[in-house]
């Protein structure tokens, strides 16, 4: 009996073994298989997605492994490693056939492989957008340490381009996001530390930190009557010893400081005089002198000493400079030095005052964000020609033969960010030049690109506003929208503040913004291409032409202005799309038939 009924047990136990086996089988026959969703996670369901890549064991560790050859597309070979059935493929490979990114760090002791589809940042907006606040995500733009700024002018304080002339130029663009950068800088930081070395009230105190390097200089107290206050006025010979071979000259104050790189000083030369500022790397103990002179000089460098020409100085002004910036672009010049400098290496020793002058209001500070700001908009409004607009003076090819650009091309992009610029340099001053400025600016709104001005349209229906106005035309994505985002500040202001403008004016931006949406909202697909975007529509325009892709910084710049506009307008189309090409930087793609 005891046989039987363990017999008749063991029995029973196979045929529910086999039951659920059999069952769990055909339960996933209408999921997909781990292998397809590993080629087309587009094709995983929510919960497969969050759970993969998890559930992947690509081969044992115990596994022994060897050589095999990797035959690509029948067109040439590739090392790869076999371990049982799993072939690996090498990264290296991998990395540049699907322009993906990795790197090996270590969390929590362990080294990890972290892959990336895409190299750039979506910042998703905490706010509705405000046109007097922060723009976009500005506030982590670095402008000046751009390799296409050949440095910040001493004159203008404001980037010099190289983008597409080694001669240098001003592109309306980039002084725009300098300013926008360092204003929204302003708006997101802590407040500087500031530290005082020369102030009308302590001037007679002040004093006593200088000395005369040699006994023809001389330094001494002074009321002004153009400042209503006590300065130094300063007294010494205006040549200064390049070499630094011979005896120093000149009236020298001792700085000694390491991270208050932001050298701000109130400046009148009564004749020919510079300022020279010594910095030493403390990594290698260089020393290294900054030097800006009365001259049209744009920057150069002899020796250990970079040159600045700040122009004619007789009468007050303020010279504010980050120094930090200067010797980095000053090192630049120089072919032997050929490693980035660290902020934290960078120590001010002395500044040193030559020729004859006054001097008011000498600091230093970690940061100055609004007057850099204020620079760039003060040059925008000084710049602004009769049309409205700031002339890019190098020629710009898009097309070879095709789509080019001859000197003196405005730009819906430059307009919309010099637009964006003045109206928050009006919010923080309500100085009415600068809003003026901004209404001058719309008026390139109104004029064809074929006429010199940015006004395309595509299928003569839609609107675009041409970041490069070329024939034919272009339809860069990402200069409309900062246009839009331009006329959407002007648009609130001449809303928000009676008397600002005119009815006419405030009709005006209604108008341009209004229907340059339509034709975002409308012309959007056309730059989707199911896996990313494009930057134009060359491909459209230009019979023949293959697409011009978006690298992921300009896809990403794509989803952040879509995702700022989507707070300011309720249409799902922009929050729609810019959640599907945030997808594709995790890797999906749009659905094949």
């Amino acid at each position: 009996m005891t046989m039987r009924f363990n017999l008749k047990l063991f029995l029973g136990l196979v045929i529910i073994a086999v039951f659920f086996t059999s069952f769990s089988w055909w339960g996933r026959c209408g999921t997909p298989q781990l292998a397809d969703s590993r080629i087309y996670p587009d094709r995983v369901d929510d919960s497969a997605q969050n759970n993969y890549p998890h559930d992947i064991q690509a081969g044992k560790p115990h596994q022994q492994s060897e050589d095999i050859d990797c035959l690509i597309n029948d067109d040439y070979v590739v090392d790869c490693r076999r371990a049982g059935e799993e072939v690996y493929v090498p990264f290296g490979f991998i990395e540049k056939y699907f322009e993906v990114y990795g790197k090996v760090s270590t969390v929590n002791g362990r080294d990890r492989f972290d892959w990336q589809h895409s190299y750039s940042k979506v910042y998703v907006p905490k706010r509705t957008y405000d046109p007097r606040d922060i723009f976009m995500s500005f506030e982590n733009y670095n402008v000046e340490i751009r390799d296409r700024v050949k440095c910040i002018s001493g004159i203008d304080g404001v980037p010099i381009s190289t983008q597409w002339g080694p001669q240098g130029y001003f592109y309306a663009i980039q002084i725009a996001q300098y300013a926008l950068s360092h204003y929204s800088k302003n708006m997101t930081e802590k407040e500087p530390t500031i530290v005082k070395y020369v102030d009308g009230a302590n001037v007679e105190e002040n004093i006593k930190q200088w000395r005369a390097l040699d006994k023809a200089s001389s330094l001494t107290v002074m009321y002004d009557d153009d400042r209503r206050e006590s300065v130094l006025r300063f007294s010494s010979s205006d040549v200064v010893d390049m070499t630094q071979t011979g005896n120093p000259t000149g009236l020298a104050l001792k700085l000694e400081h390491v991270n208050d790189l932001i050298i701000s000083l109130q400046l009148k030369f009564t004749s020919n005089g510079s300022i020279s500022v010594s910095v030493k790397l403390r990594d290698t103990n260089d020393v290294y002198v900054i030097r800006y002179v009365q001259s049209s000089t744009v920057i150069n460098m002899s020796g250990n000493t970079v040159l600045y020409g700040i122009g004619n100085r007789t009468r007050w002004s303020r010279l504010t400079r980050d120094l930090f910036t200067d010797l980095q672009k000053g090192l630049l010049l120089n072919n032997k030095f050929s490693r980035k400098v660290k902020l934290k290496n960078v120590k001010i020793i002395s500044l040193v005052m030559h020729g004859n002058g006054l001097l008011s209001d000498v600091h230093l500070s970690t940061t100055s964000h609004l007057a850099f700001f204020f620079n760039a908009a003060e040059w925008l409004v000084t710049n602004q020609d009769d049309n409205g607009g700031w002339p890019i003076d190098v020629k710009r090819t898009l097309m070879p033969g095709v789509m080019e650009l001859k000197p003196g091309w405005y730009s819906g992009m430059a307009q919309g960010q010099a637009i964006s610029t003045l109206t928050r340099a009006f919010w923080k001053t309500r100085d009415r030049k600068f809003v003026d400025s901004a209404l001058k600016a719309i008026r390139l709104f109104h004029v064809p690109s074929e006429k010199g001005g940015i006004v395309a349209m595509f299928m003569d229906k839609y609107v675009w506003y041409e970041e490069y106005p070329t024939t034919p035309s272009s339809f860069v994505l990402n200069g409309f929208i900062y246009s839009l985002l331009g006329l959407y500040d002007l648009k609130y202001l001449c809303e928000t503040i009676q008397d600002v403008c005119s009815p006419a004016q405030v009709q005006q931006t209604l108008e341009l913004y209004g229907t340059g949406m339509t034709s975002l909202k409308t012309l959007l697909p056309l730059y989707d291409t199911g896996c990313g975007t494009t930057y134009d529509l060359r491909h459209v325009t230009v019979p023949g032409s293959a697409p011009n892709v978006a690298r992921w910084d300009y896809h990403t710049t794509h989803i952040n202005q879509l995702l700022m506009l989507a707070t300011v307008d309720d249409s799902p189309i922009l929050k729609d799309v810019a959640t599907r090409w945030t997808g594709y930087m995790k890797g999906k793609r749009a659905k094949h038939n």
